[in-house]
């Protein structure tokens, strides 16, 4: 199958080619088969690859196409990578994002975009796979930078709303404040390593001893890495363009949430794990700034009203929770919450979609109520999703959460505890978007309530199928504890052995006892927070109350997302819009400008007198060519 590696990306790529050049003349229906099979075919290679790897048919290799940059004797060569970890991702993206691309036939049927749509859709799978199949940093980084562009061009499909294409430009701003970290970490690399090749890198870092300029060294470039993973995985301080990326339709919501852009920096950060293993300062900030941005996200997520705004932040909130995994040196862990969390967080915005399809576009969940009738695939699928990423078993969710909380309480009993409180959270507001929109009266206008109705087919299949997988989903890992083999850690042992090696001294194992404790804990508390959003709001039937009506200082705080966005506004926008105004008036106006603007006035000032000497008369003409020759003469003589 390794001859056939290239296909995989290439034709999502054909998929964007055929959909973007026929996007006027296209028949919806031949430009969604398109964009579905080219990514359906690229999930069956990929599972023949899955195969082949895992029965040691295909070997672990590197495959060069052609060199893409030579400079001296620094190449670059235009590569892929077929391993475990690369072979998992493109697993996760094909299959997770072939459902989305079901799923968007029946949702955007009526949009006048449809086919563009698909060919962005096609073009995002694109670049993604080439983020996760490049063998160096820089085959990673066209990706990287090809999955930004794509955001942008998703979350602003919609464009004649200039609020969409506000969210669309923040997503891309602040996700280059990140990359230009990831740039200059490539940067260090190359001075470092002299290579920008995974292989090569990793190899050289195992032979480095602690306390060494070295390492030094690799903590400088750890810190950049992390800060490109910050801006693409939305943590603080660079978490603020992922809410408003719900302004793109529902598909591209769970197609950049859930199986693919989000995920690219814990990628990364697990792709190079033994740098990241190497500088134990790097991996404390790693596990601070995600355990804070999931505490942070969770409390926020606790008072929203928009039903993708909740999902939005509880994104946020569990991408701290991936963060933490890889900080505590997890990175397993930190994989398989990446898969678990693909299954029921692209089921739950699936499902919102559902909803807001059934709604005729409504998303506030003040709106909705007793849905469940009238849309029961919708609503049974979405409770297995709320389920799921509440951490209740056997669902998905509990086997990759709760491998996070134990390894975190191994390295922190703090982090362990902070990792319970934002589980607590998290089951809390799940439950309560759950109740608030499916259960008790329906509380929107007679119209909707009309025209209430389950999606089709091409719709509810991809939530059914996503349903089944955030059930069974955790079972590809289930711990040694509760008697499993913990087939994905063994799957990806060769991709972390390297790391792991580097940090089991600084971790102690815990005993099964303990591992039963922290279980029952971290359950009991989710199954506490669920009955206390029942008895709020089924029980005593409390509805959130509506924007106009005066909040709590506490509510009103954290309903307006601690007003991080006016504070960056206040303290980067507005200055920057000052100095760009001053430039603007006093180096472009009047610098720039006024001498251009002064040289052409002199120009034509100038010519307006000279052009009188063309008097039309042959002896003048002569008079000044004698004149000009005797001047030359008299400067020659005197010159000399």
């Amino acid at each position: 199958m390794l001859e056939y590696v290239f296909l995989i990306p290439l034709l999502p790529l054909v998929g964007f080619i055929i959909n973007g050049l026929g996007y006027k003349t296209l028949p919806k229906t031949v430009a969604s088969i398109i964009g579905c099979s080219t990514i359906l075919i690229a999930f069956a290679i990929v599972i023949s690859l899955f195969l082949g790897i895992t029965q040691s048919q295909i070997p672990i290799t590197t495959l060069n196409y052609y060199n893409f940059i030579t400079v001296g004797d620094f190449n670059i060569p235009f590569s892929f990578l077929i391993d475990e970890l690369s072979v998992l991702m493109m697993l996760i993206i094909t299959g997770v994002g072939f459902l989305i691309h079901i799923y968007s036939a029946g949702y955007m049927h009526d949009d006048k975009g449809f086919n563009k749509f698909f060919a962005y859709l096609n073009l995002f799978i694109f670049f993604m796979l080439l983020l996760v199949l490049g063998s160096n940093y820089v085959i990673m980084f066209i990706g990287w930078e090809g999955v930004g562009l794509c955001s942008y061009l998703l979350i602003g499909f919609w464009f004649k709303n200039n609020a969409y294409n506000d969210a669309a430009k923040k997503a891309f701003i602040i996700n280059r404040v990140g990359d230009l970290g990831f740039l200059l970490g490539m940067f260090l690399i190359a001075i470092n390593f002299g290579t920008l090749e995974f292989e090569k890198v990793f190899e050289i870092a195992k032979t480095l001893e602690p306390d060494t300029l070295g390492i030094t060294a690799i903590t400088g470039i750890t810190i950049l890495l992390f800060i490109g993973a910050t801006g693409k995985s939305a943590q603080l301080p660079l978490y603020t363009w992922l809410p408003d990326a719900m302004a793109g339709p529902t598909p591209v919501s769970a197609l950049i949430h859930a199986a693919t852009m989000v995920t690219a920096g814990i990628y990364m950060i697990a792709r190079s794990n033994i740098l990241f293993a190497l500088t134990p300062l790097t991996m404390s900030i790693i596990a601070v700034v995600g355990i804070v941005t999931a505490i942070f996200a969770a409390t926020i997520g606790l008072f929203q009203n928009d039903i993708k705004k909740v999902l939005a932040f509880s994104t946020v909130s569990q991408l701290g929770f991936m963060f933490l995994a890889l900080g505590v040196g997890s990175f397993t862990g930190a994989l398989f919450h990446v898969m678990t969390h693909a299954f029921f967080k692209a089921l739950l915005f699936l499902g919102a979609g559902s909803v807001i399809h059934g709604m005729s576009g409504e998303q506030d969940i003040r709106n909705m109520g007793g849905l469940k009738s009238k849309m029961p695939i919708t609503f049974i699928t979405f409770l297995i999703g709320t389920i799921a990423i509440s951490g209740i078993p056997p669902f998905a969710g509990f086997f990759s959460k709760d491998e996070i909380l134990a390894k975190a309480f191994e390295i922190s009993p703090l982090l362990w505890g902070l990792g319970v409180l934002g589980a607590i959270f998290t089951s809390f507001y799940m439950f309560r978007l759950l109740f608030l929109t499916f259960f008790g009266k329906f509380r929107g206008t007679h119209d909707q309530e009309h025209h209430l109705h389950e999606s089709p087919i091409n719709m509810t299949f991809p939530l059914i199928i996503l349903a089944i997988l955030s059930i069974v989903g955790g079972f590809f890992n289930v711990p040694a504890v509760l008697g499993g083999n913990s087939n994905l850690a063994n799957y990806l042992k060769p991709i972390f052995e390297g790391g792991n090696m580097l940090l089991e001294t600084s971790t102690h194992l815990l005993s099964h006892e303990s591992e039963y404790i922290l279980m029952g804990i971290s359950v009991g508390v989710a199954l506490i927070s669920i009955i206390a959003a029942y008895v709020i709001y089924i029980s005593k039937n409390v509805v959130p109350a509506a924007d106009s009506v005066e909040k709590s200082f506490v509510n009103k705080l954290i309903y307006n997302k601690y007003y991080l966005d006016e504070i960056y506004n206040g303290l980067i926008t507005k200055p920057l819009d000052v100095i760009s105004n001053y430039s603007y008036t006093l180096i472009e106006k009047s610098g720039i400008d006024g001498i251009v603007n002064g040289l052409g006035s002199a120009t034509i000032g100038t010519s307006k007198y000279l052009r009188l000497i063309q008097t039309g008369v042959t002896g003048t003409y002569i008079l000044m060519m004698v004149v000009g020759l005797a001047a030359i003469l008299v400067f020659g003589i005197y010159v000399r």
